[in-house]
């Protein structure tokens, strides 16, 4: 079944909305979007480089629990924990990886929104004359 696609009509009224009124309206929404997204990315951005340093300590961690079971006259049984300490890093990598996605689902919204209100941006600037040479 074919989509039919009605024009964009006011909300007090039936008239139809002209190109400079939906062109205002879309690059009012984009300028109210693109600060947000920006924030997102940046704050994703954070939060990967946080998950990423907590693997490291916990790789750290694991293997400085290895080597004190090793030297340990009566060693302490530290498996579970070491186990533990592994779950939480399997654990940290998926998150790692879900942030990992976002961010490049972000990084592809802000250069459509950026590509987007170049494009409105070209259609409302009056074409320029070149001066012949």
């Amino acid at each position: 079944m074919a989509e039919v696609q009605s024009p964009i009509t006011s909300p007090s009224s039936d008239k139809p909305l002209d190109t400079r009124t939906r062109d205002a309206i879309a690059n009012g929404l984009v300028d109210l979007l693109k600060p947000a997204v920006e924030e997102i990315d940046e704050r994703v951005s954070c939060v990967r480089d946080g998950q990423v340093e907590l693997r490291q300590q916990i790789d750290c961690l694991a293997e400085e629990l290895r080597k004190i079971t090793e030297c340990e006259q009566n060693p302490v049984d530290l498996e579970p924990y070491v186990k533990k300490l592994n779950t939480s890093r399997r654990r940290v990598t998926l998150v790692n990886n879900i942030l990992q996605n976002v961010q490049e689902r972000l990084n592809k919204l802000h250069n459509s929104v950026s590509k987007e209100t170049a494009r409105r941006k070209s259609m409302l600037d009056p074409v320029t004359p070149v001066p012949p040479n």
